[in-house]
This record gives structure tokens, C-alpha cells and sequence, in this order.
């Protein structure tokens, strides 16, 4: 298994050998996966292509980090201000979802499945405040995404790099500020050593789903019953890896309040509506850019839209209240 995240990096790196773990203890050891961190193997956005080639059989990562491959592979990790991490489970086990994205991956040779989830992240790591939509005029920022398309489209400029050259870039001051992912992965890199402004709510990635992809003829090559575990270990990781996070966030969150001196800002109002203004328009105008991406996008928003009515009245009254 090839990975876009660094070694053992805890997390999203840990969610990964969790993942290979689960496979070997459910097959009895009949399958025993060796897993390689960013640039072991290869680069950490070389990892598509290596399982597709078959130079590995599996790959741990991010559909938006695949954009060049399909506009579409984006709709299956996050899209700004779309769904949560319940909605993009929903989705995929019983919305159409899942077929969708093998659908989307079957041209490479590789069978998806989701192997993870951050939840909610948090908006980004800041070297300066954003009080006002013009604050973020020639901001350079690593963002993935359609995320980043949505502050390209506010004026900003989006950088994408691997996880493992956020710090220095920030540190160095070849970009402004960065997202990656919430309190827990970010405490880990340090962030708070290279900027003090910590920005909430993650609008870009409201519920980001990483992925486990497979070599559609290794997988093949199995017998029926290790298909059915692989695919199955996948799902017990993305189960797990958001239990994971929801657990240890806040913790990491008062560190870096309490102990490292992090100025926790939420993004004011008008900054969060032009910004959701932005995200339609750019998820729209990527959505037409092809049939496939068309295809998913349809299926994404009505999903959306319907869980949008049900949550008004589950899970957003139900917070709502407990804040009375």
C-alpha cells in the first residue's frame, strides 16, 4: 500500500496501517499488506498512477488530490459547503454513491472505497486576520480541491503540496497560510510554530472522505471470500478513522489554545456567504465540464438537498438546542 501522508503520521498515516492491520487479521494472515509513507515508494501524489500501473496494489489517499485525472474523483473527498461525514456515508452506502465512484475510477484500473473520515475540519492556519472577503486578495494558500478553486475565484492564489512540505512552506513564507486537516493532525506538524491565526469553520471540507483504492485485477486475483474482507477492513477504517479524530480534536484544540497561545478566530459572517456564494458557483461551472462529472454532481446534490431537509430537523435541531 502506497500512501500520500508521511510515515506513520498520526491519523491519517496511522488510519492507513490501521487499514492493513484489519486485513491481515481478518484474513488470517492469508493477506499481509506492507504499507510505504509519502516517498518511500513514490511521491505522494504519485500514488494513483502507481496502483493503477500495478507497481502497488493498494493506495491510501485523497479523490481531490486526482483532479488532473477526473474532475470527478473531487466530489468523493469534499466539496466546499457540501456534505458532512454522515452525508458522504450515506451517499456512498445508500445513495448511489459508491457506484458512481467506481464508475468514476473503472478507466484506471482501480476499484475505490472510502477508508476514512476527518469530519469537519478546521478553516486554516492564518499569518494574518481576515476580517473582511478583501483580506483574502493574493493570499497564497495550500488548499486542495475544489476549495481551492473557490479562493482562486476570491481572489487568492491556491497551492496544492503534500502534507510532509506544509511547515516549511508556511515557516519559510512561500504561502500565507494553509489548511490541512483539524487540531489533532495539525498539533502533530506543528503548524502553530509557523502562523498564530487559527481559522474555523472548515467550509472547504466539511466532512473530507479519504479513500483505500485497489487494483481492480490484484483484487480479482483474490478469491471471493478475501475480496469481501478487503473490501470490508475498508470499511471498518472508515468507521474507525472518524471515531478517531471526533475523540482526540478537541483535546489537541485546548493544547494549542492553552499551552500554545493559538488565536482561535471563527470567519466572520460575510466572508463565510461569499464564500458559500463562490462554491456554488465554481462546484457548478466543474460539474459541466463533463458528462461523468455532470453525472455525480446530480446525484451529490440532490442527496444533499434531501439530507439538508432531514437534518434541519434531526441533528441541526438537536445542536441547536443542547447550546440553549
Amino acid at each position: 500500500m502506497v500512501t500520500t501522508w508521511p510515515k506513520n503520521f498520526p491519523g491519517l498515516g496511522t488510519g492507513a496501517n490501521y487499514l492493513a492491520e484489519m486485513i491481515g487479521k481478518l484474513s488470517n494472515g492469508r493477506i499481509e499488506v506492507k504499507v510505504y509513507g509519502a516517498g518511500e515508494l513514490v511521491g505522494a501524489l504519485e500514488c494513483f498512477d502507481a496502483v493503477s500501473r500495478g507497481t502497488a496494489e493498494l493506495g491510501h489517499g485523497a479523490g481531490y488530490y486526482w483532479k488532473g485525472k477526473s474532475r470527478a474523483a473531487q466530489f468523493f473527498a469534499a466539496v466546499p459547503f457540501g456534505l458532512t461525514a454522515q452525508e458522504m456515508n450515506s451517499w456512498l452506502y445508500h445513495g448511489g454513491g459508491m457506484e458512481l465512484w467506481e464508475e468514476v475510477y473503472a478507466p484506471f484500473g482501480l476499484v475505490p472505497g472510502a477508508a476514512g473520515n476527518t469530519g469537519v475540519q478546521m478553516g486554516g492556519w492564518f499569518n494574518k486576520e481576515i476580517n473582511s472577503v478583501s483580506d483574502l486578495e493574493g493570499l497564497k494558500m495550500r488548499i486542495p480541491g475544489l476549495g481551492g478553486e473557490v479562493l482562486k475565484r476570491a481572489g487568492g492564489t491556491p497551492v496544492l503540496l503534500p502534507g510532509g512540505e506544509i511547515f516549511p512552506s508556511l515557516q519559510s513564507g512561500a504561502i500565507d497560510a494553509t489548511e490541512w486537516v483539524g487540531p489533532y493532525n495539525d498539533l502533530a506538524f506543528g503548524l502553530h510554530k509557523a502562523a498564530k491565526f487559527y481559522y474555523y469553520p472548515g467550509w472547504h471540507e466539511p466532512g473530507t472522505t479519504l479513500e483505500c483504492f485497489i487494483n481492480k485485477e490484484a483484487l480479482e486475483g483474490l478469491p471471493e471470500e478475501l475480496q469481501l474482507i478487503v473490501r470490508n477492513a475498508i470499511r471498518i477504517a472508515n468507521q474507525d478513522m472518524l471515531a478517531d479524530f471526533t475523540a482526540k480534536n478537541n483535546h489537541a484544540l485546548e493544547q494549542l489554545v492553552n499551552e500554545q497561545n493559538v488565536e482561535l478566530r471563527r470567519f466572520p459572517d460575510d466572508v463565510l456567504i461569499k464564500l458559500r456564494e463562490l462554491s456554488d458557483e465554481v462546484v457548478a461551472e466543474e460539474a459541466a465540464q463533463d458528462e461523468i462529472t455532470k453525472k455525480v454532481f446530480d446525484s451529490f446534490v440532490k442527496f444533499r438537498d434531501q439530507a439538508k431537509k432531514w437534518h434541519a430537523v434531526s441533528e441541526q435541531a438537536y445542536l441547536n438546542a443542547r447550546t440553549l
